[in-house]
């Protein structure tokens, strides 16, 4: 017998000028904005779990976890094997990892597991390292975070629910919720026929007994379109009854132990935020109880929607810092025409600029966060805050997509492959935008609350000027903005401007309180000048590049 040759191992060459995997990233030590405003906003006493929780979601092992809980999307079962209607969505292991993570370590509940000042601040800092490694997993956490209010103001649906929330535990058996360790709540608003005009919808409400309004019983029917987390315990939901456009409370089991009728008709193919199931629902004599007055639904689930706004606007940041992150480290390793690229010129100011946005982001979003923390304390506070969560979540979640498409660009070729995180990334910032009102519907809010409620342009404006002096272009602008507010013609046609304008100034405020010089100088100079376009690496050349990038390194890079 001919022995076999052994096979010769393929020609290749030596991989050089190719970055290291970047590995364990520490997304608290290694982001010097973040500790700062975590202690500016007033949540240190959370900095020690902030610290451990920063170094677990940094891991390379939770980014893997993200990377297979996106590419085997979530699956609808709608039967089981014995043909009984079930109406389930299995997920990939990795998805329920990362859901037990997120809650055991509060990115549902922290606020309101620990009431005092910066418990928002707080959350929104978890909810901010949470999603640089993976969002869709968010989903269900902002909507969970977000219903306390409701909830707390509804004792008697309340008083059954909010243990559950509060709980640190994830369970994510189907069972009755009585029967469970903790529990997660969704809504679901939108029809086909409606979208954002949820006043068009045509689900129904009768009554299922004789009790009507408030706290009754009521047996839904309808199709909604978006529904996303349909394995959640409870979900908000509104339909028409005698009275008007209510909300209901829809367990996924009735009070009897039957499985509510809530048919899962198929799974949305997304964009992005593909680990998160997002379905539609039809309603045939869904069991629910009515929760707030009859025919104030809409008032009564806004207070759930303002939640998720902060949220958005949170993740939208924390989009923008994983994709600088990532950039930097891309370019911190690759060579090209003998120099580092991060030591070329123009990639220099584009890195610069993308660091200033995403420290911007961050500076805004925890603002905000801190207004809901303080929103108890008087009608300025609330004012802020109803404002706040409308500025921040237009304006982060616009720049999300433009940010992390230059920082993709960065990396070139490799960015573009999914074997890195910047596809995922990409295709996340979207969403943002889109969820809990598009940019359209967002600054017509803010328009109402500047117009209808007599105390938001004071406090806004209030709120500002703590930035005059810091620097001559903030305060032309700043003058500028009033001028405009005082202009009351045609504002619905101007109202994408004066948002952007109130967004920007706050970012501005902030920084030039609380940032470095360099930072707050090139913030100023580049995005209140007349010629700022938007577009990344037009900083002015007396920028300050160096004090700008050693700040937005990690701490690890920083120091090689």
């Amino acid at each position: 017998m001919i022995p076999l040759k052994p096979i010769a191992e393929l020609p290749t060459h030596e991989v050089v000028n190719m970055p290291p995997p970047i590995g364990d990233q520490d997304l608290w030590n290694g982001d010097s904005a973040l500790q700062e405003a975590v202690a500016r906003e007033g949540a240190g006493r959370a900095a020690e779990h902030l610290a451990a929780f920063g170094r677990l979601m940094g891991s390379d092992a939770v980014f893997e976890k993200a990377e297979r809980a996106n590419r085997h999307a979530p699956e609808l079962r709608a039967f089981d094997r014995h043909g009984r209607r079930i109406d389930q969505v299995d997920y990939h292991p990795a998805y329920h990892d990362l859901m037990e993570i997120a809650v055991a370590n509060g990115a549902p509940n922290h606020a309101w597991a620990h009431d005092g000042p910066g418990a928002h601040a707080a959350n929104m800092a978890i909810v901010y390292l949470f999603s640089q490694a993976e969002s869709g997993v968010l989903c269900p956490m902002a909507m969970t975070y977000s219903v306390m209010p409701v909830l707390r103001n509804n004792p008697g649906a309340g008083d059954e629910w909010i243990p559950r929330l509060l709980s640190t535990e994830y369970d994510s058996r189907d069972i009755p919720a009585a029967g469970k360790s903790g529990a997660l709540v969704g809504m679901f608003m939108t029809e086909k026929q409606g979208g954002s005009d949820v006043r068009a919808n045509s689900t129904v409400a009768e009554p299922a007994g004789a009790e009507t309004g408030e706290g009754a019983a009521y047996l839904l029917s309808g199709h909604k379109f978006f529904c996303s987390a349909p394995m959640c315990d409870a979900f908000l939901t509104l339909a028409y009854a005698k009275g008007g456009l209510s909300c209901f409370l829809m367990p996924r089991w009735t009070p009897d132990g039957s499985r509510n009728a809530l048919f899962i008709q198929r799974l949305k193919d997304k964009l992005g935020n593909r680990s998160n199931a997002s379905s539609e629902m039809e309603l045939q004599d869904s069991w629910g109880v009515m929760i707030g007055p009859e025919g104030r639904g809409v008032r009564t689930i806004m207070d759930m929607v303002t939640g998720n706004r902060l949220y958005c606007a949170t993740n939208s940041a924390a989009l923008m810092r994983q994709a600088l992150v990532q950039a930097l480290h891309h370019t911190g390793h690759r060579t090209a025409f003998q120099k580092k690229l991060i030591q070329q010129p123009l990639m220099r100011n584009v890195l610069a600029d993308l660091a200033l946005e995403a420290e911007a982001a961050l500076a805004l979003a925890m603002r905000v966060a801190r207004t809901f923390d303080e929103a108890k304390k008087g009608e300025e506070s609330a004012a802020l805050f109803r404002i706040g969560t409308a500025i921040g979540k237009y304006w982060n979640c616009k720049r999300a997509p433009a940010h992390t498409a230059e920082a993709l660009e960065c990396l070139g070729g490799p960015g573009y492959i999914e074997e890195s995180p910047m596809p995922r990334l990409y295709r996340e910032a979207p969403l943002n935008s889109i969820w809990e009102g598009s940019g359209n519907v967002i600054c017509l809010d803010v328009l109402r609350a500047l117009h209808r409620e007599p105390a938001v342009a004071p406090a806004l404006l209030a709120e500002l000027e703590t930035g005059r002096g810091g620097h001559g272009l903030f305060d032309a602008a700043l003058d500028g903005l009033k001028a405009e507010l005082a202009d009351r013609d045609n504002l619905e046609i101007r109202a994408r401007r004066l948002t952007e304008r109130m967004a920007v100034l706050w970012q501005a405020a902030l920084l030039v309180q609380h940032a470095p010089a360099p930072v707050a100088d090139a913030f100023c100079n580049s995005r209140l000048g007349e010629r700022w376009t938007g577009s990344f690496g037009t900083l002015p050349a007396a920028t300050d590049f160096d004090a700008i990038l050693d700040r937005a390194l990690p701490g690890r890079e920083r120091s090689a």
